[in-house]
């Protein structure tokens, strides 16, 4: 999952690296002069260079993209650029297109940072030009980032959405979501839901065919999201959706079916909560996957009711905590799974400490992906909140569609 500020060269920010686009170039820059060839070829005065640069960010500008800063020519070639941080040595790399035409740093800027530009150009009868510019890029409390998965060129289960996390809170939601598209091989309909102000998620009214491949862009870059908060982004991210597989555990029997491309593979002994602790009923998607960590109950305000440093192969499937995981901390004399729950809302695989042996819960670990679906039923607690996890699959599509601003 790309987070923010990782992200900001991702994602802009988590992203860490999101999206230098197309070279948009809007202003001139603030100074051009003319080369040094002081006389033309009859004696006389040089005339002019026809070539003329343009820098995409004005000298004395701020708020300037990070994404799209760049340089550009007509009539004439780039013969060299070169960016720096203002006042320091640091130098921003970049690359000359193969035409001369266009120039670009070959990483997304950073921030609320001061840079120059200095280029230098020729036309076709060799007369020089150069131009400059210094400038600062849009701040962070200008602007908003969103954090996102799944990431780019990743393989995920069928149940996977795509999440938009912003770390400012959106007013124009029309205008954001407007901006991003998100579409599959498979043709099917996709559509947003908005989580209150800050969370924006996409999903087809079924779980994703499997083998499709799905494309979401993001064109934020420049795009008010609330009064005077600018996006950022803008890159095209796309992944796989693997082989279908669908777990379905029944709390009243106390085991997990594994279907896999419409067969069983696997019927899997399971210890869900505990009568005083139950387990949420629903489709619950997996979001993260842990071969070992902490559970610490008083992370999830339950006092100290236990604190185990090495729970192996655990698989998030909850924001408030509920994980599919290891157990191998049961007494062996009286085995919990496949016969009662005995966990704190977890769903719990038979296990060892250290992960290592050929266990069910391992089998389980090794054959999920992000984004595989977990169904519970049958247990004596309600459905989990859409909004709880990556979990929209618990509202109807009528009412996932009532959520978009689209």
């Amino acid at each position: 999952m790309t987070t923010p500020d990782t992200a900001q060269r991702r994602t802009l920010v988590a992203s860490a690296a999101l999206m230098v686009g197309a070279l948009a170039l809007t202003a001139c820059t603030g100074s051009a002069r003319a080369g040094d060839d002081s006389k033309d070829g009859d004696g006389g005065e040089a005339r002019n260079s026809a070539a003329r640069i343009v820098i995409s960010a004005e000298d004395g500008s701020t708020g300037a993209s990070i994404n799209t800063t760049g340089v550009k020519v007509s009539d004439g070639k780039l013969t060299e650029v070169t960016m720096t941080v203002a006042g320091t040595d640091q130098a921003v790399p970049g690359t000359i297109s193969a035409d001369g035409g266009s120039w670009k740093p070959k990483e997304q800027l950073e921030r609320g940072t001061k840079y120059e530009i200095a280029a230098t150009a020729k036309d076709s009868d060799g007369r020089n030009v150069a131009a400059d510019s210094t400038f600062t890029t849009v701040t962070a409390a200008d602007s908003f980032i969103g954090t996102y998965t799944p990431d780019n060129g990743t393989t995920v289960g069928v149940g996977m959405p795509v999440s938009f996390r912003f770390d400012k809170a959106i007013t124009d939601r029309k205008a954001v979501q407007s901006r991003i598209t998100v579409t599959s091989s498979s043709g099917q309909e996709v559509a947003g839901h908005w989580f209150g102000g800050q969370r924006l998620d996409f999903r087809p009214q079924e779980y994703w065919k499997a083998g499709s491949k799905v494309t979401m862009k993001i064109d934020l870059d420049g795009v008010e999201g609330a009064n005077g908060v600018y996006g950022v982004q803008k890159k095209t991210v796309t992944f796989t959706v693997g082989r279908s597989q669908v777990s379905t555990v029944d709390a009243a029997t106390q085991t997990m079916t594994v279907v896999r491309d419409g067969r069983t593979v696997r019927t899997i002994p399971i210890s869900a909560g505990s009568p005083e602790f139950t387990t949420y009923n629903g489709q619950m998607v997996i979001s993260e996957k842990l071969a070992e960590t902490r559970m610490d109950s008083r992370t999830v305000d339950l006092a100290d009711a236990y604190d185990i440093p090495d729970v192996p192969h655990a698989m998030r499937l909850t924001t408030s905590g509920t994980f599919i995981h290891g157990n191998y901390w049961y007494k062996p004399s009286d085995p919990p799974f496949g016969r009662f729950g005995s966990s704190h809302g977890c769903v719990g695989l038979q296990d060892v400490q250290g992960g290592q042996g050929d266990t069910p819960a391992k089998w389980f670990y090794d054959n999920s992906l992000l984004g595989d679906v977990v169904v519970v039923k049958n247990s004596a607690d309600s459905t989990v909140a859409p909004d709880n996890g990556l979990n929209g699959w618990n509202m109807a599509w009528s009412e996932w569609t009532a959520g978009s601003a689209g």
